[in-house]
């Protein structure tokens, strides 16, 4: 449990336990985790929440060194995920067609809460 008082951004045991299987565990081999990884997605959200700078992160959260690697790891494994598409030139067209078709379907489909447009009658 957290050895300090809980910001409104913290994570509950409820939505610590749906997302802890999807931090990637310790390298073997290597140095020890130095921090709890719980707080370090704490501190992620305490910043994203508050809107404060990296520099202003509060001391009781674990370090901004140590915050900012994860964050850095993180977004570039996602960054890498999505720029698969870009390897070739025809993959990359592909997407930006896919992409352009799925915007025209969801502006194409009608909507139910929409009564169909209907002309009035001249009395």
């Amino acid at each position: 449990m957290l050895a300090r008082k809980p910001y409104p951004s913290d994570l509950s045991d409820a939505q610590w336990e749906l997302i802890s299987h999807l931090i990637p565990p310790a390298k073997p081999g290597g140095r020890p985790r130095g921090v709890d990884m719980r707080e370090v997605i704490n501190a992620l959200l305490y910043l994203e929440r508050s809107g404060c700078q990296w520099d202003m992160l509060p001391h009781d959260l674990p370090p901004r060194s140590s915050v900012f690697e994860y964050f850095s790891t993180w977004l570039g494994r996602s960054r890498r995920l999505s720029k698969d598409y870009e390897r070739t030139t025809s993959s990359s067209e592909a997407m930006i067609q896919l992409s352009c078709i799925h915007q025209m379907l969801k502006r194409l489909e009608p909507k139910d809460t929409e009564s169909p447009f209907q002309y009035r009658l001249a009395s």
